[in-house]
């Protein structure tokens, strides 16, 4: 068990990561990924002259990368008291937790392969900053605060979710009338799960997927649970490399949208036996069970892109496997099912996290001016607001839209006034 380090006033903010010593090494690789996130950058800057967040304690439960911390930075430039949980125990850099600490003056509490209790105490250890605002991925930071400490719940004044399994939980939650604060499905924005979703997870995914087998794709069976927008941006990314791709579906609407796509739509009994590789992306859970695993190939090879590692019946491969599970490469395990191989990468975690580095600094760049932005409307606006989910306000997506083209040097046309009142107007016909 880790212990947590309380620091005195005046020095590091409270904290526990695995050594401070690799703070330098964090610095340079923050520094690096802020070089592709001039929105979030120009967001900072203004953040420093405004100081929007003055004063507001912010609890976060995310993704601890090079990215993230760029978004901490932004909302301390904002005046707001920032601490940072883990939202997954392998997405953990430990470099940048210490730099955040030892650099930047955030309190972090993340160990990479931290387990299950240490994750918990962890997030307690944000919860007990009692945060006004809250920042999830996955909405496991919220649902700690109104499950084990609903007195703190009347505190909090709103709060802010990045994943779309976060946004599924929160909407059941406003459904039965549980949850007590409203939040900001930053998950919904345009600007971050048409980009985010399917730009940054096809490529990181595929970029784990790699870095953990060296498997070459090209002709490779592969298959995709789930043709969301994470889905279809892994499902372009496989093609692109030669992939025979198979979607599994069980909305009628998407399982079309993927077969015109130009993909082969099974079931994922049908697949079992077909694919050579399979990748979910569903948010729900035991998607690939016992009776699939049975019929997979020998060598097959399981990943995970959905936010949990509940996509796969993990508990029943283990015990198909009866022990027999062995680490043949980094981050690659093997489960022995009696003379037929299959392998898990990432013990079934987000693979893109877990065995590489997550999505590319550019994408979360708009995921990430959305977060900062969202926490600046909801500081703003709380008290207008009802305890449901809310999407990003349309202001906030167009505005990030813009700083995102400016940055790449894009200009747009403009209407005419002609044309403005031509669209403004019924009286027009044929």
């Amino acid at each position: 068990m880790t212990t947590t380090t309380q620091s005195p006033a005046g020095s590091l903010p409270a904290h526990d990561v695995t050594d401070l010593g690799l703070a330098p090494e964090g610095v340079r690789r923050i520094e690096w990924a802020e070089r592709e996130m001039p929105v979030l950058r120009l967001i900072r800057e203004r953040f420093e002259r405004e100081r929007p967040l003055e004063g507001l304690r912010i609890g976060a439960c995310l993704h601890v990368t090079t990215e993230t911390a760029n978004l901490m930075r932004t909302l301390k430039a904002g005046g707001a008291d920032v601490v940072l949980a883990a939202s997954n125990p392998l997405s953990t850099k430990d470099d940048v937790a210490a730099a955040l600490v030892a650099e930047y003056g955030i309190g972090v509490f993340a160990r990479r392969g931290e387990d299950r209790d240490t994750y918990y105490a962890h997030l307690n250890a944000v919860a007990d900053v009692r945060p006004q605002l809250t920042m999830d991925d996955g909405c496991d930071l919220v649902s700690l605060l109104h499950s084990e400490r609903p007195d703190q719940v009347a505190e909090v004044l709103a709060g802010t979710e990045e994943t779309t399994t976060g946004v599924i939980r929160l909407k059941a939650m406003a459904a039965d009338g549980a949850l007590r604060f409203p939040v900001v499905a930053v998950n919904e924005a345009l600007t971050k799960h048409l980009f985010d979703n399917r730009y940054g997870t096809g490529q990181s995914t595929l970029d784990g997927i790699l870095r953990a087998t060296n498997l070459l794709i090209a002709g490779r069976n592969v298959v995709i649970a789930g043709y969301g927008w994470v889905g279809k941006g892994i499902a372009s990314r496989m093609h692109g490399h030669g992939a025979h791709v198979a979607v599994i579906e069980v909305d009628p609407v998407r399982a079309l949208e993927a077969l015109m796509d130009g993909y082969a739509v099974m079931t994922a009994g049908e697949a079992a036996p077909w694919g050579d590789l399979f990748i979910t992306a569903t948010g729900n859970i035991n998607v690939f069970r016992r009776e699939h695993f049975g019929a997979m190939k020998d060598g097959a090879v399981m990943a995970n892109s959905g936010h949990f590692d509940a996509e796969l019946d993990l508990q029943a491969l283990r015990e198909m496997a009866e022990g027999h599970v062995r680490e043949v490469r980094e981050n690659v395990q093997e489960f022995d099912l009696g003379g037929k191989r299959v392998h898990l990468i990432a013990e079934g975690r987000l693979v893109n996290l877990g065995a590489a580095e997550g999505h590319p600094a550019a994408v979360m760049d708009m995921s990430f001016a959305n977060q900062a932005l969202s926490a600046e409307y909801v500081a703003r606006h709380h008290a207008e607001l009802e305890d449901r989910v809310y999407v990003v306000p349309e202001a906030i997506d167009a505005e990030v839209a813009r700083l995102k083209l400016a940055a790449m040097g894009i200009t747009l046309d403009a209407m005419t006034p002609e044309q403005v009142e031509y669209i403004g107007s019924w009286q027009h016909g044929t």
